[in-house]
């Protein structure tokens, strides 16, 4: 057992793991809860807070933006703390750094500094990567055939944040009047507050660490050597399963966040108002979040490569749904909804897929990769798709992230024919 096990837990009794695995879930969720509702509470308005502080609404996308490229980049530091000392450090970090780039960014409001407006919002991604990776803390202590359920039920949280964020982003505004901050900085003050208090009950409640108790179950090499990124990194080269599965990830994140980012453009520009456009992408959060629990006991009935199979044709349907929709806001408004809904299959098994085919020891390392590959193409993605819809328009959009997602499926089929009968995936570890 490796020292930063010994000074995580003890050993836990098989009797006493059913009760163990419900607190971890149960603590998760309210963290995922408490997490999203800080993410979606300031980024309701942080493009109207990059316009007003550039006086530019040619750069207000570069708020939402930064935030992406500070998920992405605070995910290979996350993954690599929880590799040395388990999941609770790293969540309360990234909660903690997460809520400083809030602050940062009420800072810059204040100043009216747009530089440091977007070092904040970086910093602020922190707090999407502390959610990101709590989905694949569930499935630590998770038994193989249930990892898909543990992983969509933390998934499925996100849920309650991402609606209520929006809505109280006009009264966090309202707060803040008469204290030098501008209303649109309002929400940032909140965020920052709620990511202190998921810190809080993460650093409070998540006893015993659930990665550093799964590796005290586990026998195999728990060295610093044998769980380093050097480790995971040729764990994925000699794992096509993995492979897959990191490519699944990235794939359902780059099309969702590519074609979602630029609807709301192409909704406005067939005549629709804003009342119009929140409808169609609430319906499209609904299907990213709320079926959840369904792909996830899909994956686990099923199989991976199956929901993976279905996240193809969803994802591929919207996209023709999408971009042929023209100037019927009902269809792109279904075309959004399946594409939350592909989007919810893929990380879904994308994620539990992961987890089965690389070794305990290096999972955190590897998850931690996933997150850098989801977030790092889908910020390329989002760049791209806006150059795309600007000169080609929003129908070649979609037509590019249909045959991308074809391409995945085209490795779907490969890896199903080379693994007849196989449920969970190939390469499956407990």
């Amino acid at each position: 057992m490796s020292g930063g096990t010994r000074a995580g837990i003890g050993t836990v009794a098989a009797e006493a793991l059913p009760a163990l695995r419900r607190r971890v879930t149960t603590v998760l969720v309210v963290s995922q809860i408490l997490g999203g509702l800080g993410v979606a509470t300031g980024i309701a308005l942080a493009a109207v807070l990059a316009e007003r502080i550039s006086g530019s609404a040619a750069l207000s996308g570069l708020a939402p933006t930064a935030t992406v490229a500070g998920t992405a980049l605070f995910s290979m530091p996350l993954a690599a703390l929880m590799t040395a000392r388990g999941r609770r450090p790293g969540l309360v970090l990234a909660y903690a750094v997460g809520s400083l780039g809030a602050g940062v960014v009420v800072l810059a409001a204040a100043v009216e500094n747009f530089p440091l407006l977007l070092l904040g919002m970086a910093v602020f991604g922190a707090g999407s990567s502390a959610n990101l990776q709590a989905r694949f803390a569930a499935a630590d202590l998770a038994l193989p055939e249930r990892r898909g359920q543990a992983i969509s039920q933390v998934v499925w949280a996100t849920t309650i944040g991402a609606v209520l964020g929006p809505n109280i982003a006009a009264p966090a505004g309202r707060s803040v009047s008469g204290l030098g901050i501008p209303t649109e900085a309002g929400p940032f003050v909140w965020a920052a507050g709620v990511f202190l208090v998921a810190a809080v009950v993460v650093q409070t409640l998540l006893r015993p660490d659930p990665l550093l108790t799964a590796r005290a179950l586990t026998p195999g090499d728990h060295s610093p050597q044998g769980r380093s990124l050097r480790a995971g990194l040729l764990a994925v080269r000699e794992s096509p399963a993995a492979r897959l599965a990191l490519a699944t990830i990235a794939v359902s994140h780059t099309a969702m966040v590519a074609i979602m980012a630029m609807t709301p453009l192409a909704l406005t520009h067939h005549g629709a108002d804003i009342e119009l456009v929140g409808l169609v992408i609430s319906g499209h959060i609904a299907g990213m979040y709320a079926f959840s629990p369904v792909m996830g006991r899909l994956a686990d009935r099923f199989g991976r490569l199956t929901v993976i199979g279905l996240a193809v044709a969803l994802l591929a349907s919207a996209a023709l749904l999408a971009g042929t929709a023209g100037p019927s806001h009902g269809q792109v408004a279904v075309g959004l909804f399946v594409l939350g809904l592909g989007w919810s299959a893929g990380i879904v098994a994308g994620s539990a897929l992961l987890t089965d085919s690389v070794p305990q020891p290096v999972r955190a390392a590897v998850q931690g990769l996933s997150d850098l590959a989801m977030n790092t193409a889908a910020g390329v993605g989002g760049v791209l798709a806006g150059l795309i819809v600007a000169y080609q328009g929003y129908g070649l959009l979609n037509l590019i992230g249909a045959l991308l997602v074809l391409g995945l499926g085209w490795a779907v089929f490969r890896g199903a024919v080379r693994r007849p009968g196989r449920k969970a995936g190939p390469d499956t570890t407990g």
